[in-house]
């Protein structure tokens, strides 16, 4: 289940004040910095997991090729299990963007069609 952006994560969505004469406001995608940083802190989030798993293998005497690959096995389902919020964070950052281009190229599908008048 996906929820909408939220209030928190710098993804706006229409704004009910803002529509006049039966028009929606446009969305507004993340800014480039929001979609990076989240993107980022996933991705360094899921390479801290690994190796703090690769550590506990190798403190534990376990081969280092085996460990990574151990490693490697278990970061994955532990990082769906303990990274979900940032994750969840990154979805709704990336579904954000893909709504207001959505968005962008409706009204601009419109505006060449005619249907909507001219300011």
């Amino acid at each position: 289940m996906t929820r909408g952006p939220g209030p928190d994560d710098g993804a706006t969505g229409p704004d009910d004040s803002a529509t006049d004469q039966g028009r929606s406001a446009p969305v507004l995608p993340p800014t480039p910095g929001q979609s990076l940083r989240a993107m980022w802190l996933y991705t360094l989030l899921r390479f801290a997991l690994f190796f703090a798993v690769w550590g506990l293998l190798w403190l534990a005497r376990v081969p280092s090729l085996l460990a990574a690959i151990i490693a490697l096995v278990l970061s994955i389902p532990l990082s769906y299990i303990l990274l979900r919020k940032p994750r969840e964070r990154l979805a709704q950052n990336l579904e954000a963007r893909v709504n207001a281009r959505h968005s962008q190229r409706d009204r601009m599908d419109a505006k060449l069609s005619g249907d909507e008048p001219q300011d």
